[in-house]
C-alpha cells in the first residue's frame, strides 16, 4: 500500500527523521575532516615530513573504502538506525584517543607514535564508514525514486555544513587552543547527535506505525528476504552498479587529492594562515559551493533528466577538468582560488548524484547500504593513493604537480557517464 507523500503526518514524521539524520551526519564530517587542519601542526610537533603525515590519510582513506564495502550489507541487515549510532560511537572513541595522543610525546616518539596515530585513524575511519550507509538506507524507505534527487541535495547541503564548521571552527582552534582540541569539539558534538539519533530517527514508515511507501525502485516488486546474498547480487549482477563503482574511484582521487591537502597548499604556496581572514573566506566559500553543487545537481537530475543521474555526474566531472587545468597553468591567486571554489562545486556534483542518489535507484531500498558501500568504498580506495602518493609526491617534486595529478581521473569518470547517459533503475 502506498501512503500519499503530501500528508501532513507522514511529512511530519519525515521531517524529524531525516533532519536528526542529516545533523548527525554532519557532525560526523567534523570527524573525519579536522585531521585536514592538523595536517601542518602535526609536522611541526613531531617533526613528521608530509610523506609521513600522508601516512595517516592514506591508512584512514583506506580502511575507509574496505570498511564501506563490507558494512553495507551489513547495515542492510541490522537498519540504518542501529548503524548510524554504532559508527557515531566509534568515531566519539578515536576522535579523543586521536587528540590524547598530543600527549604521548614524552613516552614514545618516532615510528611508535606515528603508528599509534595511523592506528587511531584507521579505526576512527572504520566506524566513520558506517554513517553514509546508515543514512542512505533509512532515506531509501522514506523518499520516492522521484523526489530523490532534490532530497539529496539538501541532505548534501546538511552534509556539507559540518563541513563548513569544521572550517571556520577548525583554523581558530588549531591557531587558539593546543591542536587537540580540533579532535575533541567534534567528538562533544557527535555524542549529542548520537543521543538525538536514539531517541528520533527510525528506519521506515512502518517504524512509525505508517503504511509502507512504495519507492518505485529497483526494490519495488521485490519479495525476496533481505539476506547477504540477496543484496549483494543486487550490486554485483549489475554492470551499471559496476561502472559507477569505477567512476566513484576516479571521484575519489579528485575529491581527496583537493580536500585532504588545500589547506596545507594555502599555507606552503599561498603563505596564508589558517585563522588569516581571507582564508577563512575561501575556505567558506569552498564549502558553500558545494552546498550549491548539490542542489544543482538534485534538482537538474530530478527535472531535467526525469531521474537520471549519471548526464549530471558528466557535468561535474566536466567542470573539474577546467578547474584543475586552471590550478595547473595559473598563476593568479585569484583564479586558483576560483577554481578551487568552482572544483569544490564540481565534486559535489558528481558525489552526490553517484555516491548520494544512484546508490538508492540501483541497489533498492532492500539494497541500498551495500550499492552505497561500493560506491562511497571505491571513493574511498581512490583517495587513500592521494595520502602516502600524494604526500611523496610534493615532498619530491613540489606542489606544482598537484593540478595535473588529479586531471586523468576526472577524464576517465566523464567518459564513463557517457557509457551509462540513459541508464535508469529497473524494479522487479
Amino acid at each position: 500500500m502506498e501512503i500519499p507523500i503530501h500528508t501532513s503526518e507522514f511529512r511530519r514524521r519525515r521531517a524529524l527523521n531525516w533532519l536528526t539524520l542529516g545533523i548527525t551526519y554532519s557532525a560526523m564530517y567534523m570527524g573525519r575532516y579536522n585531521l585536514t587542519f592538523a595536517n601542518k601542526a602535526l609536522s611541526e610537533n613531531f617533526g613528521w615530513d608530509k610523506t609521513q603525515i600522508g601516512a595517516i590519510i592514506t591508512a584512514g582513506l583506506s580502511i575507509y573504502g574496505f570498511s564501506a564495502m563490507f558494512n553495507g550489507p551489513i547495515a542492510d541487515k541490522i537498519g540504518g538506525r542501529r548503524a548510524m549510532l554504532i559508527g557515531a560511537s566509534g568515531t566519539v572513541l578515536f576522535n579523543l584517543l586521536f587528540g590524547l595522543g598530543a600527549y604521548m610525546g614524552w613516552i614514545t616518539r618516532g615510528p611508535v607514535l606515528l603508528t599509534y596515530f595511523t592506528s587511531v585513524w584507521a579505526l576512527n575511519s572504520y566506524f566513520q564508514s558506517f554513517s553514509a550507509l546508515s543514512l542512505i538506507k533509512v532515506n531509501a524507505s522514506w523518499f520516492h525514486i522521484r523526489e530523490r534527487g532534490v532530497f539529496s541535495a539538501i541532505f548534501g547541503s546538511m552534509i556539507q555544513s559540518g563541513r563548513a564548521l569544521i572550517f571556520m571552527v577548525g583554523g581558530f582552534l588549531v591557531a587558539a587552543f593546543p591542536w587537540q582540541w580540533v579532535f575533541f569539539v567534534p567528538a562533544l558534538i557527535i555524542s549529542l547527535m548520537a543521543f538525538l539519533t536514539y531517541l528520533f530517527v527510525r528506519n521506515s514508515p512502518e517504524d512509525c506505525s505508517l503504511p509502507e511507501l512504495d519507492v518505485q525502485d529497483a526494490s519495488s516488486g521485490d519479495t525476496a528476504p533481505v539476506t547477504v546474498r540477496y543484496v549483494l547480487g543486487k550490486v554485483f549482477k549489475n554492470p551499471v552498479t559496476l561502472t559507477i563503482a569505477l567512476a566513484e574511484f576516479c571521484t575519489g582521487f579528485v575529491r581527496h587529492g583537493f580536500e585532504q591537502w588545500f589547506p596545507r597548499y594555502m599555507i606552503e604556496v599561498q603563505h596564508l594562515g589558517l585563522e588569516s581572514p581571507l582564508f577563512q573566506k575561501g575556505a567558506l566559500t569552498v564549502v558553500f559551493a558545494g552546498i550549491l553543487g548539490a542542489f544543482f545537481a538534485g534538482t537538474f537530475s530530478d527535472w531535467a533528466f526525469k531521474g537520471r543521474r549519471t548526464p549530471v555526474a558528466f557535468l561535474g566531472y566536466l567542470l573539474q577538468l577546467i578547474c584543475l587545468g586552471i590550478i595547473w597553468k595559473s598563476t593568479s591567486m585569484w583564479a586558483i582560488m576560483g577554481a578551487f571554489i568552482a572544483n569544490s562545486f564540481a565534486i559535489s556534483i558528481v558525489h552526490s548524484m553517484l555516491s548520494g542518489t544512484a546508490s538508492m535507484d540501483f541497489g533498492g531500498k532492500k539494497a541500498a547500504a551495500t550499492a552505497a558501500g561500493i560506491f562511497d568504498g571505491m571513493q574511498y580506495l581512490g583517495g587513500s593513493v592521494v595520502g602516502i602518493g600524494m604526500g611523496w609526491l610534493l615532498e619530491k617534486m613540489g606542489w606544482v604537480v598537484w593540478g595535473p595529478s588529479m586531471i586523468g581521473f576526472s577524464f576517465v569518470g566523464a567518459v564513463l557517464m557517457l557509457l551509462l547517459w540513459n541508464a535508469r533503475p529497473k524494479s522487479s
